[in-house]
């Protein structure tokens, strides 16, 4: 009988991690593993596991761990502990609203305080989604123009539950993009906001964010409620 492959063999250590970095080393390692998928919804990581595979003690595992769980990554469930958490599920329309708080207010803080440069570079990122083709690359993108957007934001807590929320919508992206066809919407929408955004028209910069994130979820909700989806979602 044929053995099920385990996730973590998908995962490659280059050598021992000084003590200093390991934490940081590991955070990333399984970061980067959950977002692309070598480590699916559904896995359990166990410390000890972990703690092997990377060759240190369990504490800076555990660590590692508590902060994936804080970046909504991670789930904790009896019996199994850390789990990679779902993606975008029955609860879209849920998600959707606190992002359009938390996005509105990063943007309304960030405008004023955004440069040309800054400009420039979420421009990069809308002309670099106008020619990917690659769903794993559109995801990262969308997420990084988003980002640039709302990076001048002082408040650096709202930063990271903004950025927590494009990381849990490039997750569901990566993997249900090319079944949903969002690609150009998304592009007319990008350039209206960075229009907005050059004119510091904070307003209705916030009015077109909401439009476009409200798009989202609409498309998403039906693309849940498919038979494919419903059959992608089993599969996993």
């Amino acid at each position: 009988m044929t053995q099920k492959p385990k996730p973590l063999h998908s995962i490659k250590v280059d050598g021992p991690i000084p003590a200093h970095l390991a934490r940081s080393v590991i955070e990333e390692t399984l970061r980067s593993a959950i977002l692309d998928g070598r480590l699916p919804c559904g896995t359990a990581l166990r410390q000890q596991d972990l703690a092997d595979l990377f060759g240190v003690s369990r504490m800076p595992v555990r660590e590692a761990l508590r902060q994936l769980e804080a970046q909504e990554l991670l789930s904790v469930t009896a019996h199994k502990g850390a789990v990679v958490a779902p993606l975008i599920q029955g609860d879209a329309t849920e998600t959707y609203e606190l992002r359009i708080l938390l996005e509105s207010e990063a943007m309304r803080q960030s405008i004023p305080l955004l440069t040309a440069a800054d400009h420039t570079r979420a421009a990069g990122y809308i002309e670099e989604l106008e020619a990917q083709h690659d769903y794993t690359e559109i995801g990262r993108l969308n997420r990084l123009f988003h980002m640039a957007l709302y990076s001048k934001a002082p408040n650096q807590r709202l930063l990271r539950l903004v950025e927590d929320g494009l990381n849990e919508e490039e997750r569901f992206l990566r993997f249900n993009l090319e079944a949903m066809g969002l690609g150009k919407l998304s592009q007319d929408d990008h350039r209206a906001m960075l229009q907005a955004v050059q004119d510091r028209d904070v307003e209705l910069s916030i009015k077109l964010l909401e439009q476009h994130l409200n798009r989202g979820v609409e498309v998403i909700t039906r693309y849940l409620a498919t038979p494919a989806a419903q059959s992608r979602k089993a599969a996993r």
